[in-house]
């Protein structure tokens, strides 16, 4: 390269880093496979997760590690909950840990996506817009003692009602709990779909932000039915928000994939094995978390290729792509 092809290459460089940040050029960076994920990672081993970048002066690790956990239910009734494994993790890593109260899929991900956030547990629906947008890397689930980490869709609906089947939710008002929530929305546009029901056009969907809203919306005949995960249904019925016979499950999918428990992919090596570490050492049967997760044994390793597999498919056949306008609809919420 000739010297005025420097001088202008040096050029284009700096007008790009201060227009968009350093971390635009460092994106331009060569890389053999990136897959679906943002121009800011690669993927060159194939396991559909960002690699760590190849320069140990990116790597992070950081005096305080911030933890969050998918805003799935209020994040208030989690904090506690969550108390004794971050104190374990905080041993672990001999970091300390602080506790990031997500409000939204939206605004976890893109704490990830700024580095604002070093582990989360993210929900599956927007596990796959983390990975691709945030460089977010799932390590481990919680575990049935069974061996099993899935959970099902379930479309419930209140004891009296008249919905027996999924086609009997034709002119009814269904809540869906956000567009990116697996089993609150991608899901069921799928599979009820197949079954011969459009979501929006057979019956009107109602976004109700969080899968308890959708739960207690329907106890309370705010709505004549909504899809939700199983989890969440359990665990609620387990706290005594509601009677045992106030719901009635009109369908059940097969399994899913729980939340996905991660770390951020440029974490340093060491650092990331310490958490992982922490995971699967932690003794889950004698925390806060075992009285909520009654039906969990452990943490347990994960493959994120192999474990969402299947929704990934689903959401690719929805018509869903991993940007930031897409990011940009996890933000919607009931009132």
């Amino acid at each position: 390269m000739t010297p005025f092809l420097r001088s202008v290459a040096a050029l284009a460089a700096f007008v790009v880093a201060s227009v968009f940040g350093v971390g635009a050029v460092l994106a331009q960076a060569p890389c053999a496979n990136r897959g679906l994920l943002d121009v800011r990672y690669c993927d060159e081993n194939g396991d559909l997760v960002a690699d760590l970048p190849k320069d140990p002066k990116a790597w992070q690790n950081p005096a305080t590690l911030v933890f969050s956990y998918t805003p799935v239910e209020d994040p208030a009734v989690y904090e506690n909950v969550f108390v004794d494994f971050l104190e374990h993790l905080s041993k672990v890593t001999g970091k300390r840990v602080r506790w990031f109260p997500a409000e939204s899929y939206a605004a976890q991900v893109e704490a990830l996506r700024s580095g604002r956030l070093h582990i989360a547990g993210v929900a599956t629906g927007p596990t796959p817009y983390a990975v691709n947008l945030a460089g977010f890397e799932p390590i481990v689930s919680m575990q049935r003692p069974g061996g099993g980490i899935g959970y099902t869709l379930q479309l419930i609906t209140f004891k009296d009602s008249p919905i027996k089947t999924v086609a009997d939710l034709k002119g009814k008002r269904v809540a869906h709990v956000a567009p990116s929530s697996n089993s609150g929305d991608i899901a069921p546009r799928a599979l009820f779909g197949a079954m011969g029901v459009v979501p929006g056009k057979d019956y009107e969907v109602l976004y109700s932000g969080k899968h308890d809203n959708s739960v207690m919306g329907v106890v309370n005949k705010d709505y004549d039915a909504a899809p939700v995960a199983s989890t969440v249904v359990e665990r609620m019925q387990a706290r005594g928000m509601f009677k045992p016979d106030a719901l009635r499950i009109v369908y059940e999918s097969a399994p899913f994939p729980r939340t996905a428990f991660g770390v951020a992919h440029n974490l340093a090596p060491e650092l990331k094995a310490k958490i992982l570490e922490a995971f699967l050492t932690f003794d889950f049967k004698k925390s806060k978390l075992a009285t909520e997760f009654k039906d969990t044994e452990r943490f347990a390793k994960i493959s994120y290729k192999d474990a969402w597999r299947d929704v990934l498919l689903i959401q690719k056949a929805s018509g869903i792509t991993y940007t930031q306008e897409g990011l940009s609809k996890l933000s919607n919420k009931a009132e």
